[in-house]
């Protein structure tokens, strides 16, 4: 009797470890909402950046950004699926930002979101290290043109600035991303350059 429990138990962590190995975004093609991504590590700003996103995520085109974002507020790198609606975007803001002050830049940006758009609902927030980094983090609900989106911000030290990224979708499509989306964020990582190195 023990050993069939034993053995159920086994299969049950064997399926649980099969399960969490068909979500890991470095581990072939992951199935969200009605069609499978495969990620792959991609390099930005010089190849300071990397991180995983869906390989065929490509850059969004200008008439559909400009509609999005004010020419101020656009983000230097904007990398989404085949219609828009899903995307991953990247800014570095030129405001001096240190390690420590990771959690007070996350607490002034959910405060100046909410007294922006006071409709917006607020879900989680945060603070993650990822490889020795600080990375805050907050997620909310809008309302856009086409409806609900969720939105997933992070920030962290970049150089001495800011660097925020952002995910967004439909609000509908949320809950099949949010844990992919915390798998990116911690396949980030920052390549320093060698002391003295002029590249």
């Amino acid at each position: 009797m023990a050993e069939r429990v034993d053995e159920k138990i086994l299969d049950f962590i064997n399926e649980a470890e099969k399960a969490e190995a068909r979500r890991d975004i470095k581990n072939g093609p992951i199935k969200i909402v009605d069609r499978y991504y495969e990620f792959e590590e991609k390099d930005f700003f010089d190849e300071k950046l990397k991180l995983f996103i869906p390989k065929d995520f490509e850059d969004m085109p200008e008439e559909i950004s400009d509609l999005k974002y004010s020419a101020q507020n656009k983000p230097d790198i904007i990398k989404c699926n085949e219609n828009g609606s899903v995307y991953f975007a990247l800014k570095i803001i030129d405001k001096p930002l240190e390690e420590n002050k990771v959690e007070e830049l996350k607490n002034e940006m959910k405060e100046a979101i909410k007294n922006t758009n006071p409709i917006n609902v607020f879900y989680e927030d945060g603070v993650l290290e990822v490889d020795s980094k600080n990375v805050g983090f907050l997620e909310f609900k809008s309302y856009g043109a086409d409806g609900p989106l969720c939105s997933l911000m992070f920030f962290l030290e970049f150089e001495g600035e800011i660097l925020m990224g952002t995910f967004s979708c439909p609000y509908e499509e949320y809950g099949e991303w949010r844990e992919i989306v915390f798998h990116v964020i911690n396949t980030i990582q920052i390549i320093k350059g060698e002391k003295g190195d002029e590249n």
